[in-house]
């Protein structure tokens, strides 16, 4: 509520009573440490003391003791109990053993990869057997026996625990059958022997090779055979001549004489003229691609004589026949 003022007698303006000016402005002063709280926030922490300064750097220095002595107990801990429950000459055999009890035996096995390879001398290679604990075999030990087999070019053993054991078996290619002194063997493209066993399986599907050395030099032969599927069909077998050349024996009893270091130039030549004159399917007994400029034959039931090619018959219409 305001003040109301009265009027002064003589008409002047009331007076009005002046306000203290503001002096400067007062600030109150207090100790900290005169109420208890502030004093308690304020004061220094108390210093610990000497036992317990020493027990603290003890303790630090003690604990990788504590440590190292906790993985000591546990270790021995378990080197008396695999001595006491295990069974076994050595350490991994006892571990091996100690696992089977806790049911880490092999119940199935796995074979990925194997066509030809024989089942037997997998089994023998492995030397694995159902209820075995599956910590007691060598994985390198049996793996280097899988790949002493012939077939296998290279294998892979893993444990999948608790009970599998799966074994990866990559096989060599056969690339060739190859005939010296009488004896028949299946090759890979590096020449190395396959298996001699059941190599009539392969009869017909694999080129037969022969003479000494063909094991080695046929890879590059196949590989350009491969590109003429027209000559593949006719061919029974190839020789290696004298450790530098070849001859195709076809299935019709014609032998073609191959060049050295030229054979994809004369078997492209032979293509073309199969192509154009049917050369193949004439009664010759020879055919002689080593000249790259001339080509001789020499028909069957003629022993010395070389003819040149004689041409294909044609009709009144000029065409082949």
């Amino acid at each position: 509520m305001s003040r109301v003022v009265a009027p002064r007698p003589d008409g002047a303006a009331p007076k009005r009573t002046p306000r203290p000016k503001p002096g400067p402005a007062t600030t109150r002063q207090f100790d900290p440490l005169a109420e208890p709280q502030a004093a308690a926030a304020w004061a220094m922490p108390n210093r610990p003391s000497r036992g317990r300064l020493f027990w603290r750097r003890t303790r630090a220095r003690l604990r990788p003791l504590v440590l190292m002595l906790l993985v000591v107990g546990a270790v021995s801990a378990a080197a008396v109990g695999l001595q006491r429950f295990g069974q076994g000459g050595n350490l991994p055999e006892r571990i091996a053993n100690l696992g089977g009890r806790f049911g880490l035996v092999v119940t199935d096995i796995k074979i990925e990869g194997r066509d030809k390879t024989p089942l037997a001398a997998i089994a023998e290679a492995l030397k694995i057997r159902k209820g075995q604990p599956i910590l007691a075999f060598s994985v390198s030990a049996a793996r280097d026996r899988l790949e002493k087999i012939n077939w296998v070019q290279s294998a892979a053993i893993r444990r999948q625990l608790p009970n599998t054991v799966v074994v990866q078996i990559t096989e060599r290619r056969p690339n060739a059958v190859y005939q010296k002194d009488g004896r028949f063997v299946l090759i890979d493209r590096a020449g190395d022997v396959v298996t001699d066993s059941a190599v009539e399986a392969f009869e017909g599907e694999l080129l037969l090779v022969v003479g000494d050395g063909a094991d080695k030099a046929a890879a590059g032969l196949i590989e350009l055979l491969r590109n003429e599927p027209l000559l593949m069909p006719r061919i029974a077998a190839a020789q290696w001549i004298g450790k530098r050349r070849w001859n195709l024996q076809m299935k019709n009893g014609t032998e073609v004489l191959l060049p050295e270091g030229a054979e994809r130039l004369a078997l492209a030549k032979l293509v073309e003229l199969q192509g154009s004159i049917a050369l193949l399917d004439r009664p010759l007994k020879q055919i002689d691609l080593r000249l790259p400029d001339r080509l001789t034959v020499r028909a069957a039931g003629d022993a010395s004589a070389t003819k040149p090619i004689p041409p294909a018959p044609t009709s009144q219409t000029g065409r082949k026949t």
